[in-house]
């Protein structure tokens, strides 16, 4: 038994080992040692364990419990497997190419200072060149089974689902957010452990490419299924904390709330119109003119911010504030952070690789904001460099690809340009935790493979309001949360809604929310938005408040408050399903041929996808309204939908249907289609204002037959990390279809204010009437 084995290559050589029964660590270098660099996205506690090894003339094998993987010793051809034989994958000879690593000193540089639409901007000019090191330009051949999907790498604005056949450019930039993971139907995941840009192409040349690193380092997890890799991901990855219960309410956001009475105002109009809503959010400018990023708020317009929050909090909101990585003008945080040499060759973006400066950054936030009461923060613009968000033309993939890194790579290293998000958000998670039990929340515009462990909820950027944009979503999401990052969201709406001289600036509807055409859009991209992680309106050019969309009694603002509302219904399944990302592993949306691995329709599905059990099915084009408000002659409000192999329910009217086949549904303005598997258990709670509203409310749970199933019902404090500690609630429900029996286990855990006792109605999907119980956390068998 052996911790790592080498296998010595022409110039090169190959390191394997084992990180766990299902994941193999595989590494080629060229150096004379090997690095071992750490990018933070893996856990120091998940280390080598022996594997047995073995070895004839041609052959390396290394040998876990659940996986054997050989090394042709010739050309390092890699052949992964289960040790049932069932083959993985193979990967053909990587390669290493020398390239010369150059980083900037900027002593004599000088800085200008500007803006655009994504807000404040710096450029240093005047750098010197200093050649830093060899690198090495990485290829990893992959090799693919015909009938075998691949998804993963993040989330960006072509809006692919199965990569196969697809060329996709990984690197940070608004509207793309990366996870350096890629995820297969037949039952593994390669992570690559590096934190520079890539180029995955299984197009033209089947690899994956690495632009720097100093040896290619990479992750093979096995497991045979996507539950079992994502399991073990977060074994090697860290695990996701617990977000706030409130953060799964609906969020309130537009570009942007301008002072204290506003923010307050908007809730109070909600509690008014009893429309749920737990978070208010505000947007950048809070702080004071021409102190761009500066963690404080103007007098002139929140002249108290503790009574401000505390008025929130008396209405049962909370408040999430926008801060920046991007300093300019004459704030104090500014000028703090270059007086301690703590800023990148702009001098303005802080270095958040430093530990000592994301120490002051979070000083300044805790100092300026946090001890006014503000709940969770908003980590605008985290890429932090851009070159392309300009001029009416938008460049094509490759040259907004080159000239993104290439201005990335003037202030970072190489290696290193992916991951600034990653640390900054560290240092606000761990920040917070330093002062506070309060659960971190923190919303921000990009990702890396680890980042989940940091309390972060990752969006899809400033995309533009237009029907191709919201199907573009659906793959979009899914390719994200299906790597092991769980937290994906949106700005219901779009964020750009009109149209104007710049390629971004694009949407179709210049009479916003006046434009009827934009309603029927908006409150479609709403529903679909009450079956993902987080359930936030946001955008520019247009309010998109309910009121907004007419009064009550009209069609769009009925529809949007009947969805809210049933967000809030369903927040005991989604609460639990988080629970289960968080102590299980998993994904709360993944796309349907994970789930489906064998299934071809599936493994090309575009406009449906998994919500737990839910088979979601967004409408993604126009019944109603074209652009201004142009009637559309549609008689047929319907859509196909796809049912794979199974029995499924009808989610609106509980009808009963075999799977293996295309329907077409209704699909009104107020019915998003949704279906549910044979052997769902569904737990749901009354409508409520804001969440913790009651409590310990009666729950209904429906029980959807035709084969066994089981659900694990989670609570807690919904606040604190008490959780980490075991102080949670957990009670397994299990269906036996054959016998119609439903048994309610006996309560798992426990924690402070837990109810003594709970009341469930029991349904059965076309039995008449429910049975009610009252359940004091000893176990219940039901004949149902």
């Amino acid at each position: 038994m052996t911790h790592a084995q080498t296998v010595m290559l022409p110039d090169q050589k190959l390191r394997v080992q084992a990180y766990g029964e299902n994941i193999l660590r595989i590494t080629l270098t060229a150096n004379p040692d090997f690095l071992n660099r750490d990018y933070n996205i893996t856990v120091p506690d998940c280390q080598p364990i022996p594997a047995a090894v073995s070895e004839t003339e041609d052959l390396l094998c290394l040998r876990t419990e659940e996986m054997n993987l050989s090394v042709k010793k010739a050309d390092g051809t890699i052949l992964v497997s289960a040790a049932d034989s069932q083959a993985y994958s193979t990967i053909l000879p990587c390669s290493l190419t020398p390239i010369e690593v150059f980083k900037n000193t900027w002593e004599h540089a000088t800085v200008s200072e500007g803006h655009n639409v994504d807000g404040a901007r710096a450029a240093a000019e005047g750098s010197e060149a200093v050649f830093d090191r060899i690198a090495f330009r990485a290829e990893l051949p992959l090799s693919f089974e015909a009938d075998e999907g691949v998804y993963g790498l993040g989330s960006f604005e072509e809006g692919y689902g199965n990569l196969r056949g697809k060329k996709q450019y990984v690197y940070q930039q608004n509207m793309r957010a990366c996870v350096p993971m890629l995820v297969s139907t037949r039952g593994y995941g390669i992570l690559l452990n590096c934190g520079c840009s890539m180029i995955f192409d299984d197009r033209d040349t089947h690899t994956l490419t690495l632009d720097c690193v100093d040896e290619l380092d990479f992750y093979f997890i096995g497991g045979g299924s996507h539950q079992a890799v994502l399991q073990h991901y977060a074994r090697l990855t860290g695990r996701t904390p617990m977000l706030p219960r409130y953060l799964f309410g609906y969020i309130q956001s537009k570009e942007h709330y301008a002072s204290s009475e506003e923010l307050i105002g908007i809730v109070s109009e909600y509690r008014r119109r009893g429309i749920p809503l737990d978070v208010v959010v505000q947007d950048w400018l809070s702080w004071e003119d021409g102190q761009w990023g500066q963690k404080s708020f103007d007098p002139a317009r929140y002249p108290d911010p503790a009574a401000m929050t505390d008025e929130l909090h008396r209405q049962h909101a909370r408040l999430m504030l926008s801060i920046w990585p991007i300093m300019t003008g004459e704030g104090k945080n500014r000028s703090e952070m270059l007086q301690h040499g703590y800023m990148l060759g702009n001098r303005a973006n802080y270095d958040a690789f430093r530990p000592e400066a994301r120490a002051l950054y979070w000083k300044q936030a805790r100092e300026g904001l946090l001890q006014y009461g503000v709940d969770c923060w908003w980590c605008d613009c985290t890429e932090p460099f851009e070159a392309d968000w300009k001029g009416e033309t938008k460049p094509d993939a490759h040259t907004r690809y080159e000239i993104n890194t290439d201005e990335a790579k003037k202030y970072l290293d190489w290696d290193r340009i992916s991951l600034y998000s990653l640390y900054h958000s560290q240092g606000i998670y761990e920040g917070m935790r330093s002062c506070s039990d309060k659960r971190v929340a923190n919303l921000t515009r990009s990702s890396y493979a680890g980042q989940h462990r940091y309390g972060t909820i990752t969006w899809s950027g400033d995309v533009t309001a237009k029907w191709e944009t919201l199907r573009r979503h659906i793959p979009e999401g899914v390719n994200f949360t299906c790597t092991g990052e769980p937290y994906w969201a949106f700005d219901t709406g779009a964020f750009f809604v009109k149209k104007r001289s710049q390629w971004f600036w694009d949407g179709d509807f210049d009479r916003g929310i006046e434009d009827l055409g934009y309603r029927e859009l908006y409150v479609r991209w709403l529903q679909y938005a009450v079956f993902t992680p987080l359930l936030r309106s946001h955008g520019t050019d247009t309010p998109r408040e309910i009121w907004q969309l007419g009064e009550e009694g009209t069609p769009f603002y009925d529809t949007a408050a009947k969805y809210i509302r049933l967000r809030y219904e369903l927040l005991p399944y989604i609460y639990s399903l988080a629970a289960g990302v968080t102590l299980r592993g998993g994904a709360l949306m993944k796309p349907l041929g994970l789930e489906f691995p064998d299934d071809e329709t599936a493994r090309n599905m575009l406009d449906q996808y998994l919500f737990g059990d839910f088979m979601v099915c967004p409408v993604t084009e126009p019944f109603y309204y074209a652009a201004n408000s142009t009637p559309l002659d549609c008689s047929d409000k319907s859509r196909a939908v796809y049912l794979p192999h199974s029995i499924w329910y009808d989610y609106h009217t509980g009808e009963k249907l075999a799977g293996g086949r295309t329907i077409r549904t209704r699909a009104p303005l107020d019915i998003i289609p949704l279906y549910l598997r044979a052997g769902t258990i569904l737990v749901t709670a009354p409508v409520m204002e804001y969440t913790g509203q009651d409590k310990n409310p009666p729950l209904t749970v429906t029980v959807y037959g035709g084969a066994d199933g089981s659900f694990i019902l989670y609570d807690d404090d919904g606040e604190t990390y008490g959780y980490e500690s075991g102080e949670y609630e957990e009670i397994r429900l299990d269906w036996n279809d054959r016998e119609g029996r439903l048994t309610i286990s006996a309560r798992n855990g426990a924690y402070p204010g837990m109810p003594e006792s709970r009341e469930l109605h029991i349904v059965r999907v076309g039995s008449p009437e429910a049975q009610i119980v009252v359940y004091t956390g000893q176990e219940i068998t039901l004949t149902v």
